[in-house]
């Protein structure tokens, strides 16, 4: 019994919260938060990571699939997708992702493509008004995505590095969404509640949301019939 107790336990550590399991058309989807905007989603027998980076990855499944948002550390850690990766593993992302992560398969703002059983569509993900001077932005327009991932018929949002952009308000369709939060660079809870009510997911999580206060983003959405899910992505 010892061994499968110690394997629970390193399992257990090696991501913040427990996973999500969703009902889909072609059976049970799961996302496995790690850290962060880390997490990995788990379906058809097959394992799609986002943004592998951040939290611990002992343990935990090689990857299948990898989709990359954004060019910085909490996004892109070529060590770790290294470690995740394997023969044969397809990573998308977009220009900016591939320069400096040769060999990956771009993905602009408004593409489409398939990674397996999961559709995938890339969505805008960039600054509004934030940055770190005047005139300058920490995410430029095109430089980053986001991405709705389909599969059994549910469309799970993953927002990538953002403020509440007109892409974002404007999306349809929404089962889940994954949406940041964390100042300076992307959002206050409220935005973000702004912009989720505007293309109303069915559930919505905060997630890249260090030093936010997520309880005030739920309390802004008190009332609109989205399922509010609060989870610790920084569990120690």
């Amino acid at each position: 019994m010892k061994p499968l107790i110690t394997a629970l336990l390193l399992a257990a550590a090696s991501f913040a919260a427990s996973p999500e399991d969703f009902s889909t058309s072609a059976g049970t989807l799961e996302i496995v938060p790690i850290q962060h905007a880390s997490l990995y989603i788990k379906a058809g027998g097959k394992i799609l990571y986002v943004d592998p980076a951040q939290g611990s990855f002992d343990g935990l499944p090689q990857a299948d699939y990898i989709l990359i948002t954004d060019i910085h550390g909490d996004h892109l850690a070529p060590a770790v997708i290294d470690k995740v990766k394997k023969s044969g593993t397809q990573i998308a992302g977009p220009k900016a992702v591939a320069e400096k992560l040769p060999g990956i398969t771009v993905i602009a703002n408004g593409d489409k493509t398939t990674m397996g059983p999961f559709t995938v569509e890339a969505i805008a993900a960039y600054n509004l008004t934030r940055g770190p001077s005047a005139g300058t932005f920490y995410h430029d327009k095109g430089r980053g995505n986001g991405y709705v991932v389909t599969y059994g018929g549910k469309r799970f949002y993953f927002s990538g590095d953002t403020e509440g952009i007109p892409e974002m308000k404007a999306l349809k369709n929404i089962d889940v969404a994954f949406v940041c939060m964390n100042l300076p660079f992307t959002m206050t809870p409220a935005e973000a509640a702004e912009a989720v009510k505007a293309f109303h997911p069915a559930i919505v999580y905060p997630y890249h949301s260090r030093g936010s206060d997520t309880q005030a983003f739920a309390k802004a959405l008190a009332g609109t019939g989205i399922d509010v899910r609060l989870r610790d992505w920084y569990a120690k």
